[in-house]
């Protein structure tokens, strides 16, 4: 698939990077959100990520999410059950799409089928530690239910949020310039 990069100037003096199929017909990244549990300073990131490299955003729920002003955005309300959303997401993203999801199942999902999964903490999910993440959750949820453990993960922090910001960042970058990231 042949991509073509275009820089657009606007009235306001941005610059605006734009990632379309040789054919102009429409984008060749989406960027999946697995909207249920993903926090919203991290969608307002890709918010502005989006606008800015004019790539379409696709919000998966299982309830009625925020309407946005601009049509980049979409968002797609998945019934209620066990799951769903994540098997919406898993069935219609493609390779070249970035899906992100702190579910470690939805990102294995996604990595074997050759796609691009990132975490909300800044975590590529790759072939090589998606296995291990899988393997530790199931240990954790294991021993929280016989009450060796407690709680999950920890506060969402700004470290966080700069990490995921600049990863993301790397990575739309890499898929523009038609490469993997890694």
């Amino acid at each position: 698939m042949n991509s073509t990069d275009k820089s657009i100037l606007t009235e306001s003096g941005k610059v605006h990077l734009t990632m379309t199929k040789a054919d102009n017909t429409e984008p060749t990244c989406r960027i999946w959100i697995d909207a249920d549990a993903c926090p919203r300073v991290i969608k307002e990131i890709i918010f502005r990520a989006s606008e800015r490299l004019n790539l379409p955003v696709l919000l998966v729920a299982n309830k009625s999410l925020a309407k946005h002003s601009t049509a980049l955005i979409e968002a797609i309300v998945v019934p209620d059950g066990f799951d769903v959303a994540d098997d919406y997401i898993a069935e219609h993203a493609a390779p070249e799409d970035l899906v992100i999801t702190a579910d470690i199942p939805l990102a294995a999902r996604i990595v074997a089928k050759g796609g691009i999964a990132l975490d909300p903490r800044g975590e590529l999910y790759t072939e090589e530690n998606v296995g291990e993440r899988l393997s530790m959750r199931d240990l954790m949820m294991e021993l929280r239910s016989e009450g060796f453990a407690q709680g999950g993960p920890g506060q969402f922090s700004l470290t966080d949020r700069q990490r995921f910001a600049s990863s993301l960042d790397r990575m739309l970058t890499q898929m523009l310039r038609g490469k993997r990231p890694a």
